[in-house]
């Protein structure tokens, strides 16, 4: 005699949440679109001897090492966070949530004054450079623009979050799918970090 499936609804099948579901199918598809413009960057930059490489003469390279510092530390402050929640310390986990969300902001301001020093000492904007290679500004400012918009909405997501823990609103399972979404930001990070300003220090 058949079996069958007796699951009428009411739980996860799967063993999983339905946010968590959803966040891991947004990330999936977010690695796919920052997949493509690391590959893009990755090529004009091999394929192209005179590339930009504007880093050794300006402190970017400090900028980007201090935020790579500030990404690294907030990955660690929401593992705490999340760990705080499924234990029920709920103030713990909403003063690491806060920790995490102020290294996102300072994350934000060193890239934009990053950006503003590249603008103003080398001469780089989103068409032009001294090396005269529009697409370098156009991937360069594409690739960490939009990075640092995901920063600046996953700061809003977390921070949004830990006001609804504080309430009492949200549980364990809000806060490790805003925890899913802020570590594949700063993983994404890992990636643009030795891609675009490691490897173009100097040709």
């Amino acid at each position: 005699m058949e079996r069958e499936a007796t699951w009428e609804g009411g739980g996860s099948p799967f063993a999983i949440g339905v946010k968590p579901l959803g966040m891991w199918l947004f990330v999936v598809s977010d690695a796919l679109t920052f997949s493509a413009l690391l590959v893009t960057y990755t090529y004009c930059r091999l394929s192209n001897p005179d590339w930009p490489t504007p880093f050794h003469f300006s402190p970017s390279i400090l900028f980007s090492t201090a935020m790579t510092f500030l990404l690294l530390s907030s990955s660690f402050t929401m593992a705490l966070a999340v760990r705080a929640m499924k234990n029920g310390r709920r103030r713990q986990t909403v003063r690491m949530m806060a920790a995490t969300i102020a290294m996102g902001l300072g994350f934000v301001a060193l890239h934009l004054n990053e950006w503003f020093h590249l603008m103003r000492v080398g001469n780089i904007t989103l068409t032009d450079n001294p090396w005269h290679q529009p697409l370098f500004g156009a991937t360069f400012f594409g690739l960490t623009g939009l990075h640092m918009v995901h920063v600046c909405a996953g700061s809003i997501y977390l921070a949004i979050v830990a006001a609804g823990v504080a309430r009492g609103k949200f549980g364990a399972e809000d806060v490790e799918t805003s925890g899913l979404y802020w570590h594949f930001v700063d993983l994404v990070w890992m990636f643009i970090f030795p891609m675009v300003y490691l490897m173009s220090v100097a040709r």
